[in-house]
């Protein structure tokens, strides 16, 4: 059971919770990778067990709407939140409007979790680069 004094956001009525964060490698040792899109993994983490799988980002070699396509896999694997470096206005509205809450890390797989169990992570209210990856 998770402790009452864990933030709420990542301990969703006192159960565990589904994160999926951006990696380039199959490493939870691994830096984020910064792309939400074009990443080359999501590893989805287990934040009570620390549990987790990594699948690669089939969306990566999608001409157009990678975005649309890695947030979609995402809905489908029934995540409740996502961290990444930074993300796409398309792929924010179709997590947002699942839902998903997405949040802003650096770092290593392992900090940014152990950051977000601990509520130190911000929440991205919009998207953090335009179309086609560039910076806003």
């Amino acid at each position: 059971m998770l402790s009452e004094t864990m933030p709420k956001v990542w301990s969703k009525n006192g159960e565990r919770m589904k994160v999926a964060v951006t990696s380039s490698t199959k490493s939870i040792d691994s830096a984020i990778d910064e792309r939400f899109a074009r990443c080359n993994f999501f590893v989805i983490i287990d934040t009570d067990s620390m549990e987790y799988e990594f699948f690669s980002n089939e969306a990566i070699t999608s001409s157009s709407g990678a975005g649309v396509k890695a947030a979609q896999e995402l809905i489908d694997k029934k995540v409740e939140a996502v961290i990444t470096g930074n993300i796409g206005p398309n792929a924010f509205d179709v997590l947002n409007k699942a839902g998903i809450k997405i949040f802003k890390a650096s770092g290593s797989i392992k900090e940014a979790i152990e950051n977000f169990k601990e509520g130190k992570l911000k929440e991205m209210d919009m998207a953090n680069v335009g179309r086609h990856g560039g910076m806003r």
